[in-house]
């Protein structure tokens, strides 16, 4: 990967191609983010059709690093999109939803009583390595050509079959019932929903994700990212 293009720092040439790295911000779709950065790219170059693509969606609730392509080097994206990736999080136990996150409202409630640091901690480790994860109904995924939660919103059974994932790293970093903090390390494919819903069941308790930000994207940090308004205000000031 050492030959696509790691600068976020201006001038850009988007029509050979630029990778850019930006936080998306909290209730943004990850194709909010690309026509917001196509629109302004289009009115920067002055034509009315330009190349964008993101690499790795993200959740609307989530915030955190987004891959963005331009031009020649969305042929990329499929690369970018296979790297291992980080995010940090916070799951409240105790309670589970339809969709493993806050976008839905709590269906059922469980006890925490019995749930502890050392019985989390082992849990987690537990979930650790190689598995086959059961991604949510409330997914992307698509089924006779119709994404999963499209046909989850419409009351409709589907049988969703495991994926192979692999998880380096879940690290629980601050536990305060019943809500715990944690860091994870996974490949591609990995569905932190999927994982914050496991781990509560394991623990005897329910569990579901409450925040989400995602710190990286193989070498490509958070850190390193453009904040997207202070993208946009230097695409504009330069056309």
């Amino acid at each position: 990967m050492a030959s696509v293009p790691a600068t976020t720092e201006p001038p850009f040439n988007f029509v050979e191609g630029c990778l850019l790295l930006v936080d998306k911000p909290k209730d943004w779709t990850s194709f909010d983010v690309v026509n917001k950065l196509r629109f302004a790219i289009k009115r920067h170059l002055g034509v009315k059709k330009f190349k964008v693509g993101h690499a790795g969606t993200l959740d609307p609730m989530a915030t955190g690093l987004l891959c963005i392509c331009t031009g020649r080097w969305t042929k990329r994206l499929q690369e970018l999109q296979g790297m291992d990736k980080s995010y940090t999080g916070t799951i409240k136990l105790g309670a589970t939803t339809p969709s493993f996150d806050a976008e839905t409202e709590e269906d059922e409630h469980f006890p925490t009583d019995h749930l502890s640091e050392a019985l989390l901690n082992a849990e987690a480790r537990k979930l650790t390595g190689d598995l086959q994860q059961l991604p949510p109904i409330f997914s992307a995924i698509k089924v006779d050509g119709q994404p999963l939660y499209k046909k989850a919103r419409q009351g409709i059974k589907v049988e969703v079959k495991p994926r192979p994932v692999t998880i380096h790293k879940f690290e629980l970093t601050s536990i305060k019932l019943p809500e715990v903090d944690f860091a994870v390390d996974c490949s591609k494919g990995t569905y932190i929903r999927s994982l914050a819903h496991d781990l509560g069941k394991n623990a005897g308790s329910g569990g579901y994700l409450t925040a989400l930000c995602r710190t990286s994207i193989g070498p490509y940090k958070l850190e390193d990212a453009w904040d997207l308004e202070e993208l946009v205000r230097v695409l504009e000031e330069d056309v």
